[in-house]
């Protein structure tokens, strides 16, 4: 279960409906407990995809690195990645799942018309071979 802060899920939300029609992408902060993660802030991401960034983000290395550097010189937890996906479904594609971190949880927003529309998580297998559903939550308004 994966559980988003209001703060950290307005910044999320905020940077994917600015990006959009293009994807965007960012890390979520905050602590691992067995089971259940706790995000309480998000970093949004520059997407370094050299395509097309409709259909498609990059992150660089160096900038989840970082970020990581950061949430544990804070005592927190790199937690995951999130990305939108501009007028579709939040979906795990073909794509997401060839580029993923096992070890990561992975949040797709769907931006329909600009506008936030749905949100789903997703924790993808060692092998990079299946994703399943990861329990989300956040602050509905």
């Amino acid at each position: 279960m994966i559980k988003v802060d209001a703060q950290a899920w307005a910044v999320m939300v905020a940077h994917a409906e600015a990006k959009f029609p293009n994807e965007c992408c960012g890390a979520m902060i905050g602590k691992i407990d067995g089971d259940e993660k706790h995000v309480t802030s998000a970093e949004p991401m520059e997407n370094a995809y050299g395509g097309a960034q409709g259909a498609r983000y990059e992150l660089r290395p160096e900038d989840l690195l970082d970020a990581d550097k950061r949430a544990r010189a804070a005592g927190l937890d790199l937690i995951g990645i999130f990305h939108s996906h501009p007028d579709c479904d939040a979906y795990f594609s073909k794509t997401d799942l060839e580029n993923s971190c096992p070890w990561y949880s992975f949040v797709v927003l769907s931006i329909k018309s600009g506008k936030f529309d749905h949100a789903n998580s997703f924790l993808p297998n060692a092998e990079q071979t299946a994703a399943e559903k990861e329990e989300l939550l956040w602050p509905k308004s």
